[in-house]
């Protein structure tokens, strides 16, 4: 088993053609084109995909292997995976050969390779590169092809980095030296996921609400901080990449995503010095700023050298750990607090702040000067509010979310209706009122 740590991006025709003169600039060892082709397999039922597997056998020249990637986790294009690796003699099945210890108690294995079947495959010409960048050997993969289930198709056109010997920092320092002239696009999905998304029939992608963050029980509050991030990210990148592929209307989902990583570091703001953060919360800012204006063409914004500057310094600081430097004990000691105790102080702070904003009858200009800060705070609803049932919680956070709908609809009749319904409901948390 390995555990693959690489990042992913999508490349423009311009960033893959000035690639050759860019890798010029450093040590590196270079491996001819090859031609792979990749057979991804599956049951009829999708089991592996349920259990976030993917499997695949993978042909170049003469030789294959057998692959298959279980379970892990993306942060903003960065895929961090355990994978093994079989060689084979030929094209074929043999799930006996990978640890009997990666299935789920009770699977029969011999079972489920009966119903496996060829479901999608790519198809793509890799040229590579392995690279000495500081403490660090990462490879450079360039693939350009297609990926292919039954009569649909996808074009391929990635540049993937992936660590060979060193650390995560020098991976994130040389693709940030690799985007300064803009053209790569981080990608949130792999070659297997558009293989799915093609093999059940390419359907339109929807947009979908922002969720609420569900920490794991007796979570610290410095452990939900990274899985509150993570959350932001995901509702950010999955939204792009509507955004990109031609649906304007999520641009204001994808501002939502920014907006959420933004009010995340204000929540923290009490513990984590703003000394701490300071670049990535003016790149955040600057980005915000962009996407709140009409007429965005995507692909240009989300190409360019500033946006993935932006993204990247992200993905680094929740790597790294980037706020432990300027923790001192006092905040360390909070940070190892109970998360649900912080959210039940943050929650009465958040619906405090609201109900001043909002005790007063305003005036239509009054309404609308207050929508930025009603925005936020009900992404700090959804942040702090996974500890109590989700119909509870979702309530609450709808009537705020009407009183926000009123606002920017301009329907002036029922703004100050909707003001006296958010303020008049009852908190759900504890300490908020007698439950």
């Amino acid at each position: 088993m390995t555990l693959e740590i690489e990042l992913k991006f999508i490349a423009s025709p311009a960033a893959i053609a000035e690639l050759p003169e860019q890798l010029a600039a450093f040590t590196s060892t270079h491996s001819a084109p090859q031609k792979l082709t990749n057979i991804y397999y599956e049951t009829a039922d999708n089991r592996l995909r349920k259990l976030d597997m993917g499997l695949r056998i993978r042909g170049f020249d003469d030789s294959y292997e057998m692959t298959i990637k279980t379970a892990g986790k993306v942060v903003a294009g960065l895929h961090q995976r355990p994978e093994y690796n079989v060689s084979i003699a030929k094209p074929e099945l043999d799930l006996s050969l990978f640890p009997a210890d990666i299935w789920p108690q009770g699977c029969d294995v011999s079972a489920l390779q009966a119903e496996l079947a060829p479901l999608f495959r790519t198809d793509f010409v890799r040229e590579k590169w392995v690279i000495t960048y500081q403490q660090s050997q990462i490879e450079l993969g360039l693939d350009q092809g297609n990926v292919t289930a039954g009569e649909l198709s996808e074009s391929l056109s990635e540049i993937e980095l992936e660590i060979k010997e060193g650390n995560t920092a020098d991976l994130l320092a040389l693709a940030a030296l690799l985007g300064k002239n803009g053209g790569l696009r981080l990608g949130g999905l792999s070659k297997a996921a558009r293989g799915y998304h093609l093999a059940q029939g390419n359907v339109l992608r929807e947009p979908r609400p922002l969720k609420v963050f569900h920490a794991a029980p007796k979570a610290t509050v410095e452990q939900a901080l990274s899985g509150m991030l993570e959350l932001s990210l995901a509702h950010w990148q999955y939204h792009e990449e509507l955004w990109v592929r031609g649906d304007k209307a999520v641009r204001i989902n994808v501002l939502q995503g920014v907006e959420a990583v933004r009010q995340t570091l204000v929540i923290y703001g009490g513990l984590i010095p703003r000394k701490a953060s300071t670049e990535l919360r003016a790149l955040l800012t600057e980005l915000a700023e962009k996407l709140d204006q009409k007429g965005l063409d995507a692909q240009e914004v989300c190409l360019s050298a500033r946006y993935l500057e932006c993204k990247l310094a992200l993905t680094s600081w929740i790597a790294n750990e980037a706020w432990k430097p300027f923790i001192d004990d006092k905040s360390q000691k909070k940070l190892d607090g109970s998360f649900k105790r912080f959210c039940d102080v943050m929650l009465g702070r958040t619906a405090a702040e609201l109900k001043d904003a909002f005790a007063q009858s305003l005036t239509e200009e009054g309404f609308r000067d207050q929508l930025a800060r009603l925005k936020r705070q009900i992404i700090s609803f959804h942040l702090l509010s996974g500890a109590y049932p989700l119909e509870e919680s979702m309530a609450y956070i709808t009537v705020w979310t009407e009183l926000q709908q009123a606002i920017v609809q301009q329907q002036h009749a029922w703004e100050d209706s909707a003001r006296q319904h958010a303020l008049m409901q009852p908190a759900f948390w504890l300490n908020g009122q007698p439950r």
